[in-house]
């Protein structure tokens, strides 16, 4: 193919295929410098330069990472908070995609109208706050599910990908006496497990990545999510969480604060870095198929 082009296509190509690779490479760096650092030993660890992957390898950091109890219950609510809150979010976003994909339904541009404004418009923290505080969702694990149950963006893309199926499929349904609960379950959503596949992965990253809501929404030490275990780890830097873990390294174990704290981030990045090759295949086709059609 590049014998067919001209010198200055070819010079272009060459020129965006580098500049992906320098993106690449800035992008993978800290990936690796912070995998190199929580698997160095405590010498290596504190080797000032390129840590591209560890001459010293110790696994110290990790075993006592994992020792500490609260890295455990964080995890837990995590993981909790992502199974259960993107499959929640998928059903109940597809109820709405379906029924706004009709064109049939009473009132539908006007329903679709009021939905997309809240894309742009939303009730602000504080009145945010005050309405999960009256509805006694407060200190309670359900207060990272419930609130964010629907988006808008992704149930926006799931109705026009809906709306991008064959009608005729459904018309033939109906005749066999299919009703729409039985046609949405039966038919379109395994019709649309490339745009499942996106939406569903946009929204486990974000339950996985949040922290903020857990902040300010729950007190609790027990209910702590993950990424405000790091945060308060990394970004608070308290010594009290970093001398808990350091002092029940096992063997005589000498680490530095940077290694474990590595470590932890690691543990909270890997399980979603490894969920992505298993959606890849439907992630481009789902996002291409649903932004078509308005």
């Amino acid at each position: 193919m590049l014998s067919r082009m001209s010198y200055g296509e070819k010079l272009f190509q060459w020129f965006a295929m580098a500049l992906i690779v320098a993106m690449c490479v800035l992008m993978l760096y800290p990936f690796l410098h912070v995998l190199s650092i929580s698997m160095s030993t405590y010498k290596e660890s504190l080797r000032i330069g390129l840590h591209l992957y560890p001459r010293a390898i110790s696994w110290d950091a990790y075993e006592n990472a994992f020792a500490a109890g609260d890295i455990w219950l964080a995890m837990g609510n995590s993981v909790f908070r992502t199974v259960i809150g993107t499959s929640l979010s998928i059903v109940l976003m597809s109820f709405g995609a379906y029924a706004l994909s009709k064109k049939h339904l009473p009132g539908r541009y006007f329903f679709t109208m009021v939905i997309v404004l809240t894309m742009f418009f939303s009730g602000g923290l504080i009145p945010s706050y005050l309405l999960i505080k009256a509805l006694g969702l407060m200190d309670s694990r359900w207060v990272l599910v419930v609130p964010t149950l629907f988006n808008t963006f992704s149930m926006m893309i799931l109705r026009n990908f809906f709306m991008s199926l064959p009608v005729e499929l459904e018309e033939s349904a109906k005749l066999d006496g299919a009703n729409d609960i039985r046609i949405l379950f039966s038919l379109v959503m395994p019709m649309s497990k490339p745009i499942l596949a996106t939406v569903a992965l946009w929204t486990a990253v974000a339950h996985w990545n949040a922290w903020f809501d857990a902040l300010i929404y729950i007190s609790d030490h027990k209910k702590m999510v993950l990424q405000l275990y790091l945060r308060k780890l990394i970004i608070e830097n308290q010594d009290q969480e970093m001398q808990s873990i350091m002092l029940q390294a096992t063997g005589g174990a000498k680490m530095t604060a940077e290694t474990v704290k590595a470590a932890v981030l690691m543990i909270a990045t890997i399980p979603i870095v490894l969920v992505y090759p298993f959606l890849q295949k439907y992630f481009a086709k789902g996002l291409m198929v649903g932004s078509l059609k308005g």
